[in-house]
């Protein structure tokens, strides 16, 4: 992918192929994707993944918060090439879309190392992947993979402060351009999918990588990870969640100087407070509506944090299914826009592959989108292409 690549051209790719025969290996729908997928994962992995938050109406609010609102079209624009690279924390990006973290995103994988696989797509994308703490594999290996594609490291604040600090080092080592710290995953949310199969895969053991590896957690243990795993698993969890509070932010800015990115604002006093503190960016998110149910869709609260924010950079993720959804996140003042569960689901079907299929359908959609509706560049998507839709 080019910068100025228009990416609607994979659809003549999957026209061009079907002449000779060979239809698309991968679904280019959602709910295609989805069922394929829950056919294709372990029922543990896929009610993890899917699932959400009490009786998930905040999950599907989020989804179908999308519907609201509709893209104006513009005519005489001329919209044959169209730019959709952003610039962001320093870096160029060939489109606004990122990578979001999932936490058990290397089960996904057929073969155990979803991060790893994730991580080649966005090499091969150059779309952004934010890799998560819960890790199947080390951050090291993760970024190793990245090749040229930018990745950031997904904090879950331990309440150690010393290993706080040596994952971030970490991290900063292995080259990842930012630091986002999640603060609304201190205590896991009330779940009953989870629940109801008693399944907690940390507790189990998985995806507990990039600790196990630490210097400072291994040095915490009387016994290594490899002599006694279940110790290693009871002191994570003891120490896993940390309920930041405004006090620990300057903390949090001092344990490094990459760009410091807050994932959780929803709240336009939140995020003029962070920006306040010295934070290089704000992430609009209700975790998917995995962690908390009855509250707003977080669409809905986006307009307002990007207020809030003034000229930082507001990423968002929440109910994004598709390449409409992604133009009215930006439409709404989103800089960047994450892509969650779809992802999980082209890696749980096709690997690497999978997920460089679903990010290029996203962007097909979203490309062509802008072309039929005469938006030819990021700039031209404001509030003012949207209305609601009654």
């Amino acid at each position: 992918m080019t910068a100025f690549g228009n990416f609607g051209n994979f659809q003549n790719e999957i026209y061009l192929n079907g002449l000779g025969g060979v239809l698309p290996a991968l679904p280019v729908s959602h709910d295609e994707l989805e069922s394929r997928a829950r056919a294709a994962l372990p029922p543990s992995v896929w009610s993890y993944v899917a699932g959400g938050a009490g009786d998930e109406r905040t999950q599907t609010a989020n989804v179908t918060a999308f519907d609201h609102w509709g893209l104006v079209p513009r005519m005489f624009v001329g919209a044959a090439e169209r730019d959709l690279s952003v610039e962001l924390f320093g870096m160029t990006l060939p489109a606004p879309v990122f990578l979001a973290p999932i936490g058990v995103i290397g089960l996904c994988a057929q073969d155990g190392h979803g991060d790893l696989a994730t991580a080649r797509a966005a090499a091969r994308t150059g779309v952004p992947m934010i890799a998560s703490t819960l890790s199947a594999d080390p951050m090291e290996q993760v970024a190793a993979e990245l090749g040229g594609a930018p990745g950031l490291f997904q904090l879950y604040t331990p309440t150690d402060r010393d290993l706080a600090a040596s994952l971030v080092e970490r991290a900063e080592r292995a080259g990842y351009k930012g630091i986002v710290v999640t603060l609304d995953t201190w205590v896991t949310g009330w779940r009953p999918r989870d629940l109801a199969t008693a399944n907690f895969p940390q507790l189990r053991g998985h995806c507990l990588a990039n600790y196990t590896g630490d210097p400072v957690f291994r040095a915490s243990l009387a016994r290594s990870p490899e002599e006694d795993p279940q110790a290693a698993v009871l002191r994570w969890a003891q120490i896993f969640g940390n309920p930041l509070t405004w006090d620990d932010l300057p903390w949090l800015r001092s344990l490094t100087t990459l760009p410091l990115i807050v994932k959780g604002i929803c709240h336009p006093d939140d995020a003029r407070r962070a920006r306040d503190g010295g934070v290089d960016g704000v992430y609009c998110s209700n975790h998917g509506g995995r962690q908390a149910n009855g509250g707003l869709p977080a669409l809905d609260c986006l307009p307002g944090v990007v207020e809030a924010a003034g000229d930082l950079p507001v990423l968002f993720d929440s109910g994004v299914r598709s390449g409409a959804d992604v133009v009215k996140a930006l439409a709404l003042g989103a800089t960047a826009v994450g892509i969650g569960r779809p992802y999980a689901y082209g890696l749980a079907l096709g690997g690497t592959d999978g997920v460089v299929h679903v990010l290029r359908t996203l962007l097909a959609e979203a490309d062509l989108i802008m072309a039929v509706d005469g938006y030819p560049t990021l700039r031209d998507l404001t509030p003012d292409a949207l209305r609601p839709v009654r």
